[in-house]
């Protein structure tokens, strides 16, 4: 697993990409930091779970996924691997886009949302597992958030992203829910990952 999240880090890094939208994205945050601070903790999270996402997909996306897993038979550990390096990335992304949120004075949101942001990252990863596509996990997840949680729900109903917005606010019963939310979709991916490449 050290291993994996190693090269998963490294990659991370030197994949152009994936650089260049960490860097983007850090800066939006902090510009939305500047703002106000429910800004920022939108953008870490929604930020967080785009990381999360591209950084499991893009295997598939770039047919890497074949000689990942032939390198590391045991996939299981392949995945716990990825899952660590996303909270690995989403921790850093938020810690660093935050900084103007905790100058600024406002220390408890950014330490919250410092702890809660990488779950939304694991959620993205673990997603990422079972949909093996970042196009159709990121229309899915736009189309959810619009039309179930934001017109069906108001953002009320304990559904994943308003938990997110409710937990980055420090209510830890919306935070139990998130975690509900990030563990059935990683025991999914857990049952996921045993598929068969040559469909991808």
């Amino acid at each position: 697993m050290i291993a994996v999240v190693r090269s998963e880090l490294y990659r991370l890094s030197t994949i152009r990409s994936s650089a260049l939208s960490l860097a983007i994205f850090t800066g939006l945050g902090t510009i939305l930091g500047m703002i106000g601070s429910d800004f920022w903790a939108l953008l870490a999270g929604v930020g967080a779970f785009g990381f999360g996402v591209t950084g499991v997909s893009q295997h598939f996306q770039h047919r890497t996924a074949v000689l990942l897993y032939l390198a590391r038979p045991r996939r299981i550990r392949v995945l716990i691997g990825q899952l660590i390096t996303t909270v690995i990335v989403g921790f850093g992304f938020t810690a660093i886009s935050g900084l103007i949120v905790l100058i600024q004075g406002n220390r408890e949101r950014y330490l919250i949302t410092l702890l809660v942001a990488p779950i939304m990252a694991v959620l993205g990863a673990a997603a990422a597992a079972i949909a093996r596509s970042a196009t159709m996990l990121f229309v899915g997840f736009v189309a959810w958030i619009i039309f179930v949680e934001a017109m069906y729900g108001k953002l009320q109903e304990p559904l994943p992203f308003s938990a997110y917005l409710d937990a980055a606010s420090g209510d830890v019963q919306k935070l139990l829910i998130l975690l509900g939310w990030t563990l059935a979709t990683i025991i999914g991916a857990a049952v996921a990952i045993r598929r068969d490449l040559t469909g991808d």
